[in-house]
């Protein structure tokens, strides 16, 4: 058997092994269809602040009374990366035609519907609207997005009495 390796520290506060089983027991497999597959996935990155993000996807969600169930749209892998002057999201959405691609854009949030996947994307910065391009080859969408530019602070002179 093999055994678990555990890094100090990165993830005292979220055991994912024990949270996927803990999911896995409470969903009702009766509620699963023929040709309805279950996608449940997360994603791990560090934070800024040196604190893991954990991030899910699929389409296994909290129903009203917070037990896992399944959902008719699924939310793809997302991959949010922020640099000095832009903002690239990168989502996995394989199996659809470009055309069905929806994106909405406000200054602080993307929203992608395409067929059966729906996410929601907080933007970890303002973006601009205008400028924003956005491509779709081989199942993957990427979305280059400018970031609003900061005013700069203005340095004043101070006299020493």
């Amino acid at each position: 058997m093999a055994r678990r390796r555990r890094h100090p520290g990165f993830f005292d506060e979220f055991d994912l092994f024990e949270e996927m089983r803990r999911l896995f027991e409470e969903l009702d497999l009766d509620e699963l269809r023929e040709g309805k597959p279950l996608i449940y996935g997360f994603n791990v990155r560090v934070g800024p602040e040196g604190e893991p993000i954990v991030e899910q996807f699929g389409n296994v969600k909290p129903d009203e009374e917070g037990r896992p169930a399944l959902s008719e749209k699924r939310e793809p892998l997302v991959d949010v990366i922020e640099r000095e002057e832009d903002i690239t999201v990168m989502a996995e959405i394989p199996g659809v035609e470009k055309e069905d691609i929806k994106l909405h854009l406000t200054e602080t949030m993307l929203t992608i519907d395409a067929k059966s996947y729906h996410r929601k994307v907080k933007l970890p910065a303002r973006v601009l609207k205008e400028g924003a391009k956005a491509h779709y080859k081989n199942g993957v969408l990427e979305v280059v997005l400018k970031k609003v530019e900061k005013s700069k602070p203005k340095e004043t002179e101070l006299k020493v009495e």
